[in-house]
């Protein structure tokens, strides 16, 4: 082998879809060391168990994770545990409530049994860092803070805008980034993943790593996945969001619903397709060889594929083509149980079919044209709707049901 030419190899793989790296020639002296010693690089991606249901957002990192284990490296999936009581503030403008171990634990398992989507377990060693947080004397503490100055902590944009604004920054948030910067040192990482918010984070590893004597870790920053919305990022709070365990239709339905120009950033980020075919298709669409619906329907079922199988790509597919293209309602449909005789459009599709969180959502759909019964748009907010057996309800391109009684 040509340690060289399998260098520039495994570069390439890695820089795909990387908002920002530092430094490439740091990784690549790092990936020749590694081939030459035969040993793989220790690579770090860690989160705090604070929510449950993952999203591809969230898959990002996780997906390049994947990629330094496809090429035979030791991942080490950081939970936490410890850090998880102090929260995170990233991009938060208040400090956020500490969370109970229950919450923490139930989390924890969640976050387990969806992780099997996207890696291979059986090469990933899961590490949580209350093994060695907790463990810390006060003087251990000291050490570290004495490492850190208060004007590099406010430095960090969180912390900047919030004392700008006159809200209050705890002292058990300057702590979070030393303490994830600790957590490189005590697992020896070569590289940290992150998304672009956790610059500040990251970097804080290297500055722990140099000053304990060790080479300082490689961080690589992974873009923040915009939503569905294409402002907002991907969110669960927000409904623009992707699920990594959604059923193939609604996943398919979801992808299909997004711009013409966001689907590029999907393609990218969130999928296996090369980047040399992804090239030569938005090159068609520019040129008007290839329509945007045929690469978006690709894009869905590539999703598809991904976190269930090509069979079940294959068959969203179909069933989007026959639902939305051909308008054949020969085919199974989500059905939805509704006993009254009558519903507002309104209620109709925020209370009982829980298509939107909120009236204003719903309100626009309607004026919108976007919502359907029987394929007959309606398009007054104050229309009653008369609720029959078998009929078909609408809400834009990814929302479809049959109504029951």
């Amino acid at each position: 082998m040509d340690i060289n030419v399998e260098v520039q190899r495994q570069l390439n793989i890695l820089k795909r879809g990387v908002e920002e790296l530092i430094s490439e020639k740091e990784l690549e002296k790092k990936l020749k060391k590694s081939l030459e010693t035969n040993t793989p690089l220790i690579v770090k991606l860690g989160i705090d168990p604070t929510g449950s249901d993952l999203h591809i957002g969230h898959a990002v990192p996780l997906r390049k994770l994947k990629q330094f284990q496809d090429l035979g490296h030791r991942v080490k999936f950081l939970i936490g545990t410890f850090t998880a009581r102090i929260g995170d503030p990233t991009g938060k403008s208040e400090t956020r409530p500490m969370l109970s171990s229950e919450d923490i634990t139930k989390n924890i398992q969640t976050y387990l049994d969806q992780l099997k989507l996207i890696l291979d377990m059986e090469k990933t060693e899961v590490v949580y860092n209350g093994d060695w947080l907790e463990k810390l004397k006060l003087e251990d503490v000291l050490k570290l803070l004495s490492q850190f100055t208060v004007a590099q902590m406010i430095q960090r944009d969180d912390f900047s805008k919030r004392l700008a604004a006159g809200k209050p920054v705890s002292l058990v948030e300057f702590m979070y980034p030393i303490l994830q910067g600790y957590d490189s040192v005590a697992i020896d990482a070569d590289v940290e993943l992150g998304a672009t918010e956790q610059t500040f984070n990251l970097l804080r590893g290297r500055d722990l790593q140099r000053n304990a004597g060790t080479e300082p870790q490689v961080c690589m920053m992974m873009p923040i996945l915009e939503g569905l919305d294409g402002v907002e990022k991907m969110s669960k709070s927000l409904n623009n969001y992707i699920g990594i365990t959604e059923a193939p239709n609604d996943m398919f339905g979801k992808v299909m619903s997004i711009s013409d120009d966001l689907m590029w950033n999907y393609y990218e980020v969130a999928t296996d397709v090369p980047m040399e075919e992804v090239g030569r298709l938005k090159a068609g669409v520019a040129d008007g060889s290839i329509h945007p619906m045929d690469c978006k329907k690709r894009l869905g079922a590539e999703i598809v594929t991904i976190y269930h199988n090509e069979e079940e790509g294959r068959k969203a597919y179909d069933w989007f083509e026959n639902v939305f293209s051909k308008r054949n309602m020969d085919v199974d449909l989500p059905e939805v149980k509704i006993d009254e005789d009558e519903v507002g459009a309104i209620d109709l599709l925020v209370k009982k079919l829980n298509f939107f969180k909120g009236t204003s959502d719903a309100r626009r759909l309607i004026t919108q044209g976007g919502f359907k019964v029987n394929d007959v748009a309606v398009k007054d907010v104050k229309a009653m709707i008369k609720i029959e057996a078998g009929m078909i309800v609408r809400a834009g391109k990814k929302k479809i049901v049959k109504i029951t009684k």
